[in-house]
Protein backbone atom coordinates (compact mmCIF):
# COMPACT_ATOMS: atom_id res chain seq x y z
CA UNK A 1 0.00 0.00 0.00
CA UNK A 2 2.78 2.18 1.06
CA UNK A 3 4.14 2.06 -2.78
CA UNK A 4 1.08 2.28 -4.14
CA UNK A 5 0.32 5.66 -2.44
CA UNK A 6 3.92 6.57 -3.32
CA UNK A 7 3.09 6.31 -6.74
CA UNK A 8 0.42 7.73 -6.85
CA UNK A 9 1.56 11.17 -5.43
CA UNK A 10 4.79 10.84 -7.71
CA UNK A 11 1.35 10.72 -10.73
CA UNK A 12 -1.50 13.54 -8.85
CA UNK A 13 2.74 15.51 -8.79
CA UNK A 14 3.20 15.27 -12.43
CA UNK A 15 -0.51 16.62 -13.22
CA UNK A 16 -0.01 19.56 -10.67
CA UNK A 17 2.90 20.30 -12.27
CA UNK A 18 1.54 20.67 -15.56
CA UNK A 19 -1.71 22.25 -14.85
CA UNK A 20 0.61 25.58 -13.77
CA UNK A 21 1.33 26.45 -17.22
CA UNK A 22 -2.10 27.62 -17.82
CA UNK A 23 -1.04 29.82 -20.76
CA UNK A 24 0.77 26.92 -22.39
CA UNK A 25 -2.33 24.45 -22.05
CA UNK A 26 -4.42 27.52 -23.44
CA UNK A 27 -1.82 28.05 -26.42
CA UNK A 28 -1.97 24.53 -27.05
CA UNK A 29 -5.23 24.29 -27.31
CA UNK A 30 -5.64 27.18 -29.66
CA UNK A 31 -2.95 25.57 -31.53
CA UNK A 32 -4.38 21.85 -32.28
CA UNK A 33 -7.86 23.54 -32.83
CA UNK A 34 -6.18 25.53 -35.95
CA UNK A 35 -4.01 22.76 -36.97
CA UNK A 36 -7.60 20.62 -36.71
CA UNK A 37 -9.52 22.69 -38.88
CA UNK A 38 -6.77 22.54 -41.62
CA UNK A 39 -6.32 19.43 -41.56
CA UNK A 40 -10.51 18.77 -41.22
CA UNK A 41 -10.82 20.61 -44.62
CA UNK A 42 -7.51 19.21 -46.49
CA UNK A 43 -9.69 15.36 -45.40
CA UNK A 44 -12.40 16.23 -46.90
CA UNK A 45 -11.04 17.31 -49.86
CA UNK A 46 -9.40 13.84 -50.05
CA UNK A 47 -12.03 11.93 -49.18
CA UNK A 48 -14.24 13.96 -51.47
CA UNK A 49 -12.19 12.65 -54.31
CA UNK A 50 -11.66 9.16 -52.44
CA UNK A 51 -14.84 8.08 -50.41
CA UNK A 52 -14.35 5.35 -48.38
CA UNK A 53 -10.37 5.45 -48.02
CA UNK A 54 -9.13 3.42 -45.78
CA UNK A 55 -12.14 2.04 -44.69
CA UNK A 56 -13.47 5.28 -43.26
CA UNK A 57 -16.43 7.25 -44.09
CA UNK A 58 -16.32 11.20 -44.05
CA UNK A 59 -17.59 11.22 -40.69
CA UNK A 60 -15.32 8.68 -39.18
CA UNK A 61 -12.08 10.41 -41.16
CA UNK A 62 -13.20 13.75 -39.71
CA UNK A 63 -13.22 12.23 -36.16
CA UNK A 64 -10.20 11.08 -36.78
CA UNK A 65 -8.61 14.35 -37.29
CA UNK A 66 -10.36 15.46 -34.33
CA UNK A 67 -9.34 12.69 -32.48
CA UNK A 68 -6.15 13.04 -33.28
CA UNK A 69 -5.42 16.32 -32.07
CA UNK A 70 -7.12 15.45 -28.55
CA UNK A 71 -4.87 12.95 -28.26
CA UNK A 72 -1.36 14.42 -29.36
CA UNK A 73 -0.03 15.60 -26.15
CA UNK A 74 -1.97 13.23 -24.45
CA UNK A 75 0.80 10.10 -25.91
CA UNK A 76 3.13 12.55 -26.44
CA UNK A 77 3.95 11.49 -30.17
CA UNK A 78 6.41 14.59 -30.28
CA UNK A 79 8.11 14.53 -26.99
CA UNK A 80 8.23 16.72 -24.69
CA UNK A 81 7.30 14.59 -21.96
CA UNK A 82 9.73 13.42 -18.97
CA UNK A 83 12.63 12.49 -21.35
CA UNK A 84 14.20 15.49 -21.87
CA UNK A 85 14.56 16.02 -18.08
CA UNK A 86 15.43 12.54 -17.56
CA UNK A 87 18.34 12.93 -20.82
CA UNK A 88 19.40 16.49 -18.62
CA UNK A 89 19.61 14.63 -15.50
CA UNK A 90 22.14 11.66 -16.94
CA UNK A 91 23.90 14.02 -18.47
CA UNK A 92 24.67 16.36 -15.84
CA UNK A 93 25.18 13.35 -12.91
CA UNK A 94 22.03 13.93 -11.18
CA UNK A 95 20.57 10.91 -12.33
CA UNK A 96 22.72 9.10 -9.39
CA UNK A 97 20.82 10.82 -6.64
CA UNK A 98 17.47 9.37 -8.72
CA UNK A 99 19.04 5.95 -8.57
CA UNK A 100 19.66 6.35 -4.54
CA UNK A 101 16.05 6.97 -4.38
CA UNK A 102 13.57 4.34 -2.50
CA UNK A 103 11.98 4.16 -5.38
CA UNK A 104 12.21 2.44 -9.17
CA UNK A 105 13.50 4.66 -11.51
CA UNK A 106 11.33 3.56 -14.59
CA UNK A 107 8.08 3.30 -12.46
CA UNK A 108 9.16 7.01 -10.93
CA UNK A 109 8.76 8.48 -14.34
CA UNK A 110 5.99 5.87 -15.48
CA UNK A 111 3.50 7.68 -12.75
CA UNK A 112 5.04 11.15 -12.99
CA UNK A 113 4.60 10.79 -17.01
CA UNK A 114 1.14 9.23 -16.49
CA UNK A 115 -0.23 12.01 -14.42
CA UNK A 116 0.89 14.53 -17.43
CA UNK A 117 -0.99 12.55 -19.59
CA UNK A 118 -4.15 12.69 -17.67
CA UNK A 119 -3.97 16.51 -17.51
CA UNK A 120 -3.65 16.77 -21.27
CA UNK A 121 -6.34 14.33 -21.91
CA UNK A 122 -8.32 17.17 -19.66
CA UNK A 123 -6.76 20.26 -20.49
CA UNK A 124 -5.97 19.70 -24.12
CA UNK A 125 -7.93 16.89 -25.44
CA UNK A 126 -11.89 17.83 -24.75
CA UNK A 127 -11.91 21.03 -25.99
CA UNK A 128 -10.44 20.16 -29.49
CA UNK A 129 -12.60 17.58 -29.90
CA UNK A 130 -15.47 19.95 -28.46
CA UNK A 131 -14.76 22.33 -31.13
CA UNK A 132 -14.36 19.56 -33.90
CA UNK A 133 -18.04 18.28 -33.27
CA UNK A 134 -19.02 21.97 -33.25
CA UNK A 135 -17.73 22.88 -36.87
CA UNK A 136 -18.55 19.10 -38.10
CA UNK A 137 -20.14 15.85 -38.35
CA UNK A 138 -18.39 13.84 -36.36
CA UNK A 139 -19.02 10.39 -35.89
CA UNK A 140 -19.34 9.85 -32.31
CA UNK A 141 -20.34 7.30 -30.42
CA UNK A 142 -23.48 7.49 -27.98
CA UNK A 143 -22.35 4.46 -25.75
CA UNK A 144 -20.44 4.71 -22.19
CA UNK A 145 -18.42 1.60 -22.93
CA UNK A 146 -17.28 2.68 -25.84
CA UNK A 147 -15.87 5.64 -24.29
CA UNK A 148 -15.12 3.83 -21.45
CA UNK A 149 -12.90 0.96 -24.29
CA UNK A 150 -11.87 3.85 -25.80
CA UNK A 151 -10.17 5.01 -22.52
CA UNK A 152 -8.27 1.82 -21.91
CA UNK A 153 -6.63 2.03 -25.17
CA UNK A 154 -5.71 5.34 -24.28
CA UNK A 155 -4.13 4.51 -21.14
CA UNK A 156 -2.10 1.30 -23.01
CA UNK A 157 -1.22 3.85 -25.38
CA UNK A 158 0.62 6.24 -23.35
CA UNK A 159 2.30 3.20 -21.44
CA UNK A 160 3.51 2.53 -25.00
CA UNK A 161 4.91 5.96 -25.71
CA UNK A 162 6.33 6.24 -22.07
CA UNK A 163 8.36 3.16 -23.04
CA UNK A 164 9.30 4.14 -26.48
CA UNK A 165 10.25 7.66 -24.76
CA UNK A 166 12.04 5.81 -21.43
CA UNK A 167 14.16 4.06 -24.02
CA UNK A 168 15.24 7.03 -25.65
CA UNK A 169 16.44 8.88 -22.50
CA UNK A 170 18.52 5.65 -21.36
CA UNK A 171 20.21 6.21 -24.63
CA UNK A 172 21.73 9.11 -23.15
CA UNK A 173 24.17 7.13 -20.54
CA UNK A 174 26.22 6.09 -24.12
CA UNK A 175 25.63 8.67 -26.07
CA UNK A 176 25.69 11.86 -23.17
CA UNK A 177 23.06 13.58 -25.48
CA UNK A 178 20.09 11.69 -26.48
CA UNK A 179 18.84 14.73 -28.38
CA UNK A 180 19.70 12.89 -31.60
CA UNK A 181 17.63 9.59 -31.07
CA UNK A 182 14.87 12.03 -29.03
CA UNK A 183 15.07 13.32 -32.76
CA UNK A 184 14.18 10.24 -34.70
CA UNK A 185 11.90 8.82 -32.61
CA UNK A 186 10.10 12.08 -33.16
CA UNK A 187 10.03 11.15 -36.33
CA UNK A 188 8.90 8.29 -36.56
CA UNK A 189 6.23 8.75 -34.11
CA UNK A 190 4.84 11.49 -36.32
CA UNK A 191 5.12 9.64 -39.68
CA UNK A 192 3.86 6.00 -37.43
CA UNK A 193 1.59 7.11 -35.15
CA UNK A 194 -1.27 7.99 -37.53
CA UNK A 195 -1.05 11.95 -36.17
CA UNK A 196 -1.03 13.52 -39.59
CA UNK A 197 -2.97 10.37 -41.76
CA UNK A 198 -4.79 7.19 -40.54
CA UNK A 199 -2.31 4.38 -40.87
CA UNK A 200 -5.35 2.36 -42.81
CA UNK A 201 -4.40 4.70 -45.49
CA UNK A 202 -0.84 3.48 -45.90
CA UNK A 203 -0.62 0.91 -48.84
CA UNK A 204 1.05 -2.56 -49.14
CA UNK A 205 3.65 -3.69 -47.21
CA UNK A 206 4.16 -0.27 -45.99
CA UNK A 207 0.37 -0.20 -44.24
CA UNK A 208 1.33 -3.60 -42.96
CA UNK A 209 4.83 -2.54 -41.95
CA UNK A 210 3.62 0.60 -40.27
CA UNK A 211 0.55 -1.03 -38.52
CA UNK A 212 2.87 -3.30 -36.90
CA UNK A 213 4.82 -0.47 -35.34
CA UNK A 214 4.58 0.01 -31.60
CA UNK A 215 3.77 3.82 -32.68
CA UNK A 216 0.63 2.37 -33.86
CA UNK A 217 -0.58 1.79 -30.25
CA UNK A 218 -0.37 5.84 -30.16
CA UNK A 219 -3.15 7.17 -31.75
CA UNK A 220 -4.51 4.94 -34.05
CA UNK A 221 -5.29 1.89 -32.00
CA UNK A 222 -7.38 4.18 -29.30
CA UNK A 223 -9.19 6.34 -32.39
CA UNK A 224 -9.75 3.29 -34.13
CA UNK A 225 -11.94 1.38 -31.05
CA UNK A 226 -13.77 4.32 -30.80
CA UNK A 227 -14.89 4.28 -34.15
CA UNK A 228 -15.57 0.94 -33.87
CA UNK A 229 -13.23 -0.34 -36.66
CA UNK A 230 -11.23 -2.33 -34.48
CA UNK A 231 -11.92 -5.06 -32.19
CA UNK A 232 -10.89 -3.71 -28.69
CA UNK A 233 -9.52 -6.93 -26.95
CA UNK A 234 -7.66 -7.54 -30.27
CA UNK A 235 -6.17 -4.02 -29.76
CA UNK A 236 -5.63 -3.72 -26.45
CA UNK A 237 -3.45 -7.78 -26.83
CA UNK A 238 -1.29 -6.13 -29.14
CA UNK A 239 -1.12 -2.76 -27.07
CA UNK A 240 -0.20 -4.85 -23.74
CA UNK A 241 2.32 -6.30 -25.79
CA UNK A 242 4.32 -3.33 -27.09
CA UNK A 243 4.08 -2.28 -23.63
CA UNK A 244 5.31 -5.13 -21.68
CA UNK A 245 7.74 -5.85 -24.36
CA UNK A 246 9.35 -2.52 -24.42
CA UNK A 247 9.41 -1.82 -20.65
CA UNK A 248 10.78 -5.09 -20.21
CA UNK A 249 13.48 -3.47 -22.53
CA UNK A 250 13.74 -0.30 -20.56
CA UNK A 251 14.21 -2.51 -17.19
CA UNK A 252 17.08 -4.51 -18.88
CA UNK A 253 19.21 -1.24 -20.12
CA UNK A 254 18.49 0.28 -17.30
CA UNK A 255 20.47 -2.24 -15.07
CA UNK A 256 23.43 -2.11 -17.89
CA UNK A 257 23.32 1.62 -17.64
CA UNK A 258 23.29 1.24 -13.76
CA UNK A 259 25.89 -1.17 -13.45
CA UNK A 260 28.09 2.07 -16.06
CA UNK A 261 27.24 4.52 -13.47
CA UNK A 262 28.61 2.37 -10.75
CA UNK A 263 32.01 2.07 -12.74
CA UNK A 264 31.97 5.38 -13.59
CA UNK A 265 32.08 6.44 -10.19
CA UNK A 266 28.67 8.75 -10.63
Amino acid sequence: MGTARLYASVAASGFRRYATYRIATAAGVFTNTVFGLILAYIFIALWDTKPHLGGYDQAQALSYVWLSQALLMVVAVMGGGFEDELIERIRTGDIAIDLYRPADLQMWWLAQDMGRALFHLMGRGVVPLVCGAFFFDLALPSDPLTWLAFLVAVVLGVAVSFAIRFLVALSAFWLLDGAGVAQLAFIAGIFCSGMLLPLNVFPGVLGEVVRALPWSSLIQAPVDVLLGTADPLSTYVSQAAWALGLLTAGRLVQSVATRRVVVQGG
